[in-house]
């Protein structure tokens, strides 16, 4: 049986520190895409030097022909944040060099799924989906496993106890109105809010939100690289595998949670197929109306790219 196959598009933190974790895993054949010549090659070559076990194949080009036939294509070719700015202030120079790459990356992969690590996150996927023709399943943007994973660790600080216990859902959009779930996040299967107070939980709540901005403040000239690339890791693991698992994704609600017409971070089934399934929790009604403003925001985005 031929090894699956991987497209990673773009060669900047995310996406090279994601081609070392998969090729690391030995989850599939990676192929390193950028437009930079020599660097996808040099990025490929560094991480197979850094790999005792490498058994599938691994290599950088220029070419967009040597993506074809991928399994799963992962789109990281954005520009990054920078410290001041925005995820929405990336949303104009980001749509059009995802114009210039989704329709030729379909046309050498017509069965691929897509996964969207751009920001602003949840337009760019609406976007890529848009351009890609493919059906709403097969395109999916990482963002909810990145936010769960942040609240999570702040979780485990506060408590002093290791992350391994903790279970935590993050729904909505990537960005200022992301909606972290208190009432679906355990401890070894405590709820949350019988451990910490209320309006500390709200801080944590709070830095969650802010926890790309967080690392860009410091980081000044670039944003996080390695916690996305470890969640679109995983995403990618789940459709390889047919795993059908339960992630938060970004994804086109049809309906779910009264949701239509853009892409919004929600739990799916995730698998082979792309999404099979959104699933429905039930929620609050201060929830869902967080849920709601969350969705809105990401309506009026889309409708800046006339989408």
């Amino acid at each position: 049986m031929m090894p699956h196959r991987v497209a990673v598009v773009g060669t900047g933190t995310v996406g090279s520190a994601l081609a070392h974790r998969l090729a690391e895993q030995n989850l599939a054949h990676v192929v390193l895409f950028d437009i930079v010549p020599g660097r996808p090659q040099g990025v490929a070559l560094d991480i197979s030097q850094a790999i005792t076990h490498l058994d599938r194949p691994l290599h950088g080009t220029n070419d967009l022909t040597d993506t074809a036939n991928s399994d799963v294509i992962v789109l990281t070719a954005g520009l990054p944040r920078k410290a001041g700015m925005s995820r929405d202030d990336l949303l104009y120079a980001n749509a059009e060099i995802v114009a210039s790459l989704v329709p030729r990356l379909v046309h050498h992969s017509p069965a691929a799924i897509l996964v969207v690590v751009i920001n602003p996150l949840d337009v760019m996927t609406h976007w890529v989906w848009r351009l890609s023709k493919l059906p709403p399943e097969r395109v999916v943007g990482m963002a909810g496993i990145l936010d769960a994973a942040r609240f999570r660790l702040f979780i485990a600080t506060a408590l002093g106890c290791s992350n391994a216990d903790i279970r935590a859902l993050v729904l909505g959009g990537h960005g200022d109105l992301m909606v972290p779930l208190p009432s679906y996040t355990t401890v070894h299967g405590i709820p949350v809010t019988e451990l910490i107070p209320r309006d500390r939980l709200e801080e944590l709540i709070a830095r969650t939100r802010n926890g790309g901005a967080e690392i860009v403040q410091l980081l000044q000239t670039s944003s996080a690289g390695w916690a996305p690339a470890a969640a679109t890791s995983t995403m990618v693991a789940a459709i390889l595998g047919d795993r059908q698992q339960v992630l938060p994704v970004s994804t086109q609600p049809q309906g779910a949670y009264g949701l239509h017409d853009l892409h919004v971070g929600l739990p799916v089934l995730l698998g082979r197929q792309g999404v099979s399934r959104v699933v429905t929790l039930p929620l609050t009604d201060g929830e869902r109306e967080q849920l709601s403003q969350s969705a809105a925001a990401i309506h009026t985005q889309c409708q800046l790219l006339r989408l």
